[in-house]
């Protein structure tokens, strides 16, 4: 019997890469609260949320009565942890900046969560990545914000997008750090019977 893969989420890039990786699929994002608990490490956090988005589809899913045996639903979350804390998307023009001069110069980790839910089991694992920034001014900070490209992406970058120009170097998986790990994104759907 065919697996049915849902996307706990409207990310285009993810979707993307799912695509690339010809694993057909159905959207259905995941609305949670996102909020970090108090002293949650960055580990704790990706985890939770990625989980937390596949068990919210699921029960959507069982509301709707779409939820089958074959249902494998899949979820993920990315964000950065910097000297032990974690940067999500900024708030503000003020807040990218500041997150942008903070991972000037220095390596910071990208941490992505994949979580893969049936009607009967749910695994979760993260994948951290390890990323080094050149020396960034504020002027270059500046125009990158008015691109427009930083104000929804996690660390106020997209690695994949003009923010890839801050890049030196990448340590891990750079599929990862786009929102979905390629290879252990195929080796967790396979373990749920998804062959493509």
């Amino acid at each position: 019997m065919t697996k049915s893969v849902v996307l706990a989420s409207a990310s285009p890039r993810r979707t993307a890469l799912l695509k690339q990786m010809n694993i057909a699929h159905t959207i259905h994002p995941a609305d949670i609260d996102e909020s970090p608990r108090l002293n949650e490490t960055p580990q704790a956090l990706v985890t939770r949320l990625a989980a937390e988005k596949a068990q919210a589809v699921k029960a959507q899913l069982e509301t709707q009565h779409s939820m089958t045996a074959d249902t494998v639903i899949l979820a993920s979350d990315t964000l950065i942890a910097f000297e032990g804390q974690s940067v999500g998307k900024p708030i503000d023009k003020a807040d990218s900046k500041k997150i942008l001069r903070m991972l000037s110069g220095k390596q910071h980790e990208v941490l992505t969560a994949i979580s893969a839910l049936s009607d009967s089991r749910q695994q979760t694992q993260v994948i951290t990545t390890a990323v080094t920034f050149a020396a960034l001014t504020d002027e270059q900070i500046d125009a990158y914000w008015e691109t427009g490209e930083p104000a929804d992406k996690a660390g106020s970058y997209a690695i994949q997008g003009i923010g890839g120009e801050f890049v030196v170097s990448i340590n891990g998986s750079a599929s990862a750090v786009i929102g979905l790990p390629l290879y252990e994104t195929r080796q967790l759907l396979n373990a749920f019977g998804v062959v493509s």
